[in-house]
C-alpha cells in the first residue's frame, strides 16, 4: 500500500504523476463530526472526491459520532483507539466497498436497543391500537380537544378511551396514568 500524506483537498488534486487514490483517510483527532462546521466539511470533501472511500479518523467512539461520519458519505470511521492491524483491515474493507464501524459502537446500540424494546413490553396487549395513540398523546400532556383532532375522534371518544386506560392502569385521573405509563417504561 502506498501512502501519501496531504494537508487539504487541494493537495491530493495537485499531486504530480500519481494515480487517484485508492482510499482517503481523514484524520479529525479530538474534532467532532456532530460539528456544524467539521460536518459540512466533510459532506464537502467526501463530494469532491467522487466515487474514492473516505474514511474518518477520529478520536471517539460515540455512536452519534459514527452516524454523522456515514450520514456524510464516509465508508469507514476508525477511532484512534484501534490497533493498526484492525485500521489496516478497515482501510481494505471500506477499499473493497464495505463500510467499517467499531464493534464498541454496536455493542452502545445493542445496549440501546435492548433497553428500548424492554420499555415497551410491559404496554404490549395492554391497549388497544387508538388506546395506545391516546396513550401517547397523554404522555406528551395534550389536551382532550387536541388528541381528538390529530388523531381524528370525537372528543367525547377520546374520554371514553381514557376512562378505559385509567381503568386499566388502576388511576384515578390523568396525571396519575401519565405517571404509571412512565414507572412502566423504566
Amino acid at each position: 500500500m502506498r501512502v501519501s500524506a496531504v494537508g487539504s483537498l487541494d493537495e491530493i488534486q495537485h499531486i504530480d504523476g500519481e494515480a487517484e487514490p485508492s482510499a482517503i483517510l481523514v484524520i479529525l483527532g479530538a474534532r467532532k463530526v456532530t460539528d456544524q462546521s467539521v460536518r459540512a466539511e466533510l459532506v464537502h470533501f467526501i463530494g469532491e472526491v467522487g466515487a474514492v472511500p473516505v474514511i474518518v479518523v477520529v478520536d471517539s467512539d460515540e455512536p452519534g459520532e459514527i452516524l454523522a461520519a456515514l450520514e456524510c458519505g464516509a465508508r469507514g470511521y476508525i477511532p484512534t483507539s484501534v490497533k493498526v492491524k484492525v485500521a489496516a483491515e478497515a482501510i481494505g474493507l471500506a477499499r473493497a466497498g464495505g463500510i467499517f464501524v467499531p464493534a464498541s459502537c454496536v455493542l452502545a446500540l445493542r445496549e440501546i436497543i435492548h433497553s428500548t424494546a424492554n420499555g415497551a413490553r410491559p404496554l404490549t396487549g395492554m391497549f388497544t391500537a387508538r388506546e395506545a395513540a391516546v396513550v401517547e398523546a397523554l404522555r406528551k400532556g395534550k389536551a382532550n380537544k387536541i388528541i381528538a383532532y390529530e388523531l381524528n375522534l370525537c372528543e367525547s371518544t377520546v374520554k371514553v378511551h381514557i376512562r378505559n386506560i385509567m381503568k386499566k392502569l388502576k388511576a384515578t385521573n390523568r396525571t396519575e396514568v401519565a405517571y404509571k405509563l412512565r414507572q412502566m417504561m423504566l
